[in-house]
């Protein structure tokens, strides 16, 4: 299903702003419940992708949980209507003040990434007379093949557990009056479009249980994290990810004992199609060799480009032109980086044309700032 764009409606609107297509979010919503139906799978949203209250909202109302990884994430589930027992908290860096809200939420689990944070986990939870859930993070060494910046399994890495460490901090555990160990939590990388990372990923599972049986230790929860990319390039092809051949993969690859159920945590393949960042061209600038479209959005609206190095589609929505030519997309930022896209063809383009950069749904909106003291961008939703 396409997105369609009410350019009646934009043409009244100030740019920039993101424009959300709810319906193709509950299409996909849609999809992962049919793919998990009948299946020991539970789902929760990787809030970091995109706060913004009504898509957690209509989130929330699919059945999904969400993952969270800061305080202020747990604090917007709770006020989009998500139950404590639905919330999962994660994250190297969690202070004490998020851990008590969190014990005072009651949420289902701590993905705890530390030694020195489990040891404060327990303090606080005695200090409230409670049993805190915890599952630990534990790095598989698995190479996503992504970004460096998004590559989160290997073993020397800020974010979990490394895997040859595991028993000794599953020992610590045991003696903690205060913990409760439910799980085991794994986190490889994002924008992953080849199945192959997962499949390693099952297997190191697998082997994984097979050593913490031994030491009998039973767990409830094997949380996969996320990771499931989208397409970048065609998005009106591929609106919905490939969630059946994912969920598969699972099915297929990774040993269950009774009992347990599979958790997952995809934020980027829920809402990244159904957002768009609309921008208005301000200028077009002929230099010698190249031609420039200057458009009121910048790295402050949509960073990814910028930090990633990233490529969103780019169309002119508003051009009727046959003609085309080749231009260099760039924002008002007074940084050099701030280029959306290089030698891209477009319809002839004018001052006043709208353009659209799609699939801007996923770490947009929620990364956008007020550097050069710009304002934040607004949003519309489709109606």
């Amino acid at each position: 299903m396409a997105t369609n764009f009410p350019l009646d409606r934009f043409r009244e609107i100030q740019t920039p702003f993101y424009y959300y297509d709810m319906e193709l979010l509950k299409a996909t919503l849609n999809e992962i419940n049919v793919c998990c139906n009948g299946m020991p799978y539970k789902v929760h949203y990787a809030v970091k992708a995109n706060a913004n209250n009504n898509i957690l909202q209509c989130i929330q109302s699919s059945g999904l949980g969400v993952d969270c990884v800061s305080g202020g994430e747990v604090e917007a589930a709770v006020k989009a209507g998500f139950d404590g027992k639905k919330i999962v908290f994660a994250g190297v860096g969690k202070t004490d003040s998020e851990i008590n809200y969190a014990l005072d939420t009651d949420i289902l689990c701590f993905n705890v990434e530390s030694v020195p944070e489990l040891e404060v986990i327990n303090e606080l939870a005695a200090r409230k007379g409670k049993i805190a859930d915890v599952a630990f993070r534990v790095n598989p060494n698995v190479d996503a093949h992504t970004h460096k910046y998004i590559t989160t399994g290997l073993n020397e890495n800020k974010f979990g557990i490394n895997i040859e460490q595991l028993p000794d901090v599953l020992n610590l555990a045991a003696n903690l009056k205060h913990v409760h160990v439910i799980g085991l939590h794994f986190h490889i990388g994002s924008q992953i479009t080849d199945m192959e990372p997962f499949v390693r990923l099952c297997e190191k599972i697998n082997n994984l249980q097979a050593e913490v049986s031994k030491n009998g230790v039973e767990l409830k929860i094997i949380n996969v994290g996320g990771g499931l990319g989208v397409d970048y390039d065609n998005p009106d092809g591929n609106p919905i990810p490939v969630f059946k051949e994912y969920f598969e993969v699972f099915k297929k690859h990774l040993y269950l004992r009774d009992g347990q159920e599979v958790h997952f945590e995809l934020g980027r393949s829920v809402v990244a199609q159904c957002g768009s960042l609309i921008t208005r061209v301000t200028y077009v600038k002929t230099g010698t060799v190249k031609r420039f479209v200057i458009t009121d959005a910048g790295m402050t609206d949509l960073i990814r480009p910028a930090l990633y190095q990233a490529h969103h589609k780019i169309e002119n929505i508003s051009s009727d032109e046959k003609d085309t030519s080749v231009y260099d997309i760039v924002g008002p930022i007074c940084e050099s980086s701030d280029c959306f896209g290089e030698n891209e063809l477009l319809p002839i383009t004018r001052r006043g044309d709208l353009l659209a950069l799609r699939t801007a749904g996923a770490y947009g909106e929620i990364m956008a700032s007020q550097y050069n003291l710009r304002r934040l961008p607004g949003v519309l939703y489709s109606e």
